[in-house]
């Protein structure tokens, strides 16, 4: 098991806060107009080594644990950024890590780390399929060589500002693995550096336009030959390996979810001083001043959980029942903290010179992605209370 380096975590908190004011909010905004990926923030942050934090000292990483991660990209949120351009450099570092061979953490985590690599896609999804990931239809087939890989994917994110694409397939179809439909999944690491030099026809791409700004894509492999050593881990367990970054994933966008609702306190603490109406800060009305308290402490209780998650998952402890209740809470508490501070504006929320209608916008993505709230309540409900499967 690998050291995590200790981190003095305000020193840290300080530093990224410091990055991240050199882009403003009228920076975000404009991207969000033009829904432009923010290259020259990602740049930054890469620079910094912030985004090969994960990665364990001997491969020129900076060891850190997953609660130091979550305060990089709750700093980015809470200074009007969002981290969706380049946070899955994060959470899908752990396949590579946990399962991958020696060789593949020698050809790829140096370069990374140096930033000469971006490692940002995550292709699982498919349309037919949705959050029943057992169900995906895209298939590897095994040949002399390699993998040809066929199929279709949504929601696979950066895919446009990547060299490393992960990607999770069928190598043997459903009908063939009993009764235990997750089984015959593979897991592969894709260098699209090669496809796209010797392949191109062999993977398409179409962007998505969303409610707000996050270079998501459609996706297409036809015939993608891909080599032996693209394999993570053993043939047909790949569902396993995507399940064991599941926690990591929920920590780290929980801690996005914490960076926008201090956000929206501190927008709507700093307007209800500010705003004077019938000569008196708005702020002095209590119904104004409730809601935000009441919001603030809704933000403080899920953040402990947070913490408290990441702190087992460092410990490499079981986190799954605290990871899936901080995404829980955090998505909620964040779009209360939004809602509050959309009411504190009044009608200047809705103004995006105000910078609150985008970062609305933005949050309310954490009650439905990753995944879904209520598959976070059937987890709670089956696995730690008891009851039966709803699904």
């Amino acid at each position: 098991m690998t050291t995590k380096v200790k981190v003095d975590t305000e020193s840290l908190r300080k530093e990224v806060r410091e990055l991240c004011s050199t882009f403003t909010n009228d920076y975000w905004k404009q991207l969000d107009i033009e829904r432009e990926y923010p290259y020259e923030f990602v740049d930054a942050l890469t620079k910094a080594g912030y985004l090969s934090v994960l990665i364990p000292e001997e491969y020129g990483g900076k060891g850190y644990g997953i609660t130091e991660a979550s305060i990089i990209l709750e700093e980015i949120h809470r200074s009007g950024g969002h981290a969706a351009a380049c946070h899955a450099q994060m959470y899908t570092m752990g396949a590579l890590l946990k399962h991958g061979s020696e060789e593949q953490k020698q050809k790829y985590l140096p370069g990374i780390a140096a930033g000469e690599i971006r490692f940002q896609a995550f292709s699982v999804t498919e349309p037919q399929a949705g959050s029943n990931t057992s169900a995906i239809e895209t298939f590897a087939e095994k040949t002399e060589d390699g993998y040809i890989i066929n199929g279709h994917k949504n929601w696979t994110s950066r895919v446009l500002q990547t060299d490393l694409l992960m990607l999770l397939a069928r190598t043997t179809p459903i009908d063939q693995v009993g009764e235990k439909k997750s089984q015959g999944l593979s897991l592969f690491l894709i260098d699209l550096r090669e496809i796209r030099d010797k392949q191109p026809g062999a993977f398409k791409s179409e962007k998505v336009r969303t409610m707000f700004n996050y270079a998501t894509n459609q996706v297409w492999y036809e015939n993608m030959k891909v080599p032996f050593d693209s394999l993570i881990g053993e043939e047909g367990k790949g569902f396993k390996y995507v399940l064991d970054g599941m926690n990591a994933e929920r920590i780290l966008l929980s801690a996005e979810a914490i960076g926008d609702a201090y956000f929206f306190i501190d927008q709507a603490v700093r307007y209800a001083n500010e705003r004077i109406v019938f000569n008196r800060p708005i702020g002095q009305n209590q119904g104004v001043q409730f809601p935000i308290a009441r919001a603030y402490a809704s933000v403080k209780a899920a953040d402990a959980l947070r913490y408290e998650a990441a702190r087992k998952f460092d410990a490499n402890e079981k986190c799954g029942e605290e990871a899936n209740m901080a995404k829980l809470l955090t998505s909620e508490a964040s779009w209360e903290a939004a809602n509050v501070c959309i009411n504190t504006f009044g009608g200047y929320g809705f103004v995006d010179e105000y910078h609150v209608e985008r970062k609305f916008r933005e949050t309310r993505m954490y009650q439905v992605a990753p995944v879904n709230n209520n598959m976070i309540l059937a987890f709670l409900g089956q696995n730690v209370l008891g009851m039966p499967k709803s699904y």
